[in-house]
C-alpha cells in the first residue's frame, strides 16, 4: 500500500531569501502497487520537495545525508539507512561543476545560489554515476517565477515524469533499482510514472474545479525517456516551455494539445475543464501509459450528464 502524492503545487513564500533543509534518505518505497524498492530520495519522497521562488531570490540549500546508523525506534522505522555518497545539481543555479561535491552519510553541505532565470528547473543527485542517482529517485522540481510573479489562477498542480527500472523483489530486503537496465542503449523501464508512483492518480483521481482556470508545472526527470504530456478532453491555451511562451489570445488563437519534453526540460501549461467528467492525464507515448503513466482529473462530480 501507499499514500498518493499530493499534486497540489506549493505557494511561493513571501521572503526573498529561502533557507531550505533538504535531507537525503536511502529508504524503502512502494513504487507501484505491491512493488517495493530501496530508493534514494530527497526528504524521503520521490520526487523531492517542490521548491518555489522568484527571479532575484537567494536560495540556500542545507543538504544533509542521514547517518549510516540510527538510534532505537528510528532504525526500526527506517531499516534502509544511508551508506552511499551523494551530491546534488541544481539546474536553476549557475555554478561550476566543481561546486557539485559529494557528501558522505552523516555529513552536510550548503549550496547557495541566486535565482536569475525563470522556468521549471530540475534538481537531481549528481554523485557518480549520476544516472544511478536519478534512476534511484534523486530528482525534484524548482519553480522560478518571473519577477513580479505569475498571474493568479484558481488551481495549481505539479507533475514530474520519471522512470523505474526494477531491481527485482527479493525478500526480506528490497533491492535498489537496476543501474544495468537504466544504462541500456534502448531503455525499457518497468514503469513510467507521474510523481513517483505508477498509476497513483488513476486509482486516486485528482479533484479539479469545472470551468476554473488551472495551471500545471511539468518536468521530465527522465533519466532517459522523452515526455509528451497530454490531458485528454482539454486544450492548453497557454504554454511556457523552456522560456518560450504560447500566449492566451494570440493572433490566430493558436493552442497546444501536448507538450514535448526531453529529460531535464520543464514547462508550464494552463487549461480549463469545460464540463464535469473524468480527464485522463498521460504521456502520449501510449506504450508507457500501460506502464504507469496514467492519471485522472475529476472535474466536479465526474459525471458529464449531471
Amino acid at each position: 500500500t501507499y499514500f498518493p502524492r499530493d499534486p497540489k503545487a506549493p505557494a511561493r513564500p513571501d521572503s526573498t531569501t529561502h533557507d531550505i533543509d533538504l535531507a537525503i534518505w536511502e529508504r524503502f518505497m512502494t513504487v507501484a502497487e505491491g512493488i517495493v524498492q530501496e530508493v534514494w530520495a530527497f526528504d524521503g519522497t520521490v520526487p523531492g520537495p517542490v521548491i518555489r521562488v522568484q527571479v532575484g531570490d537567494t536560495v540556500r540549500i542545507h543538504l544533509r545525508s542521514r547517518p549510516p546508523t540510527l538510534p532505537g525506534l528510528a532504525a526500526l522505522m527506517h531499516p534502509a539507512v544511508n551508506v552511499h555518497p551523494h551530491a546534488v545539481d541544481f539546474h536553476a543555479s549557475m555554478d561550476a561543476s566543481s561546486e557539485v561535491i559529494a557528501i558522505q552519510p552523516g555529513e552536510e553541505k550548503l549550496y547557495e545560489f541566486k535565482a536569475e532565470y525563470a522556468g521549471v528547473w530540475m534538481y537531481h543527485g549528481a554523485a557518480e554515476p549520476a544516472l544511478q542517482e536519478i534512476a534511484n529517485g534523486m530528482f525534484g522540481m524548482v519553480i522560478v517565477e518571473p519577477e513580479g510573479g505569475l498571474d493568479a489562477v484558481d488551481q495549481e498542480f505539479f507533475f514530474v515524469q520519471g522512470e523505474w527500472y526494477l531491481g527485482g523483489q527479493y525478500p526480506p530486503r528490497p533491492p535498489t533499482p537496476s543501474l544495468t537496465k537504466a544504462a541500456a542503449a534502448l531503455p525499457a523501464p518497468d514503469f513510467v510514472v507521474f510523481n513517483g508512483i505508477a498509476d497513483q492518480y488513476r486509482d486516486h483521481p485528482i479533484q479539479i474545479e469545472t470551468g476554473k482556470r488551472a495551471r500545471a508545472f511539468i518536468l521530465d526527470a527522465g533519466p532517459n525517456l522523452d515526455s509528451s504530456f497530454h490531458i485528454v478532453g482539454t486544450i492548453f491555451d497557454r504554454v511556457i516551455k523552456e522560456g518560450v511562451e504560447l500566449k492566451v489570445g494570440n493572433a490566430g488563437n493558436w493552442a497546444s494539445q501536448a507538450v514535448d519534453l526531453s529529460p531535464a526540460q520543464g514547462a508550464i501549461v494552463e487549461f480549463t475543464m469545460a464540463e464535469d467528467g473524468l480527464y485522463p492525464i498521460v504521456t502520449h507515448a501510449f506504450n508507457f501509459v500501460g506502464r504507469g503513466a496514467l492519471g485522472l482529473f475529476q472535474a466536479g462530480d465526474g459525471d458529464p450528464l449531471n
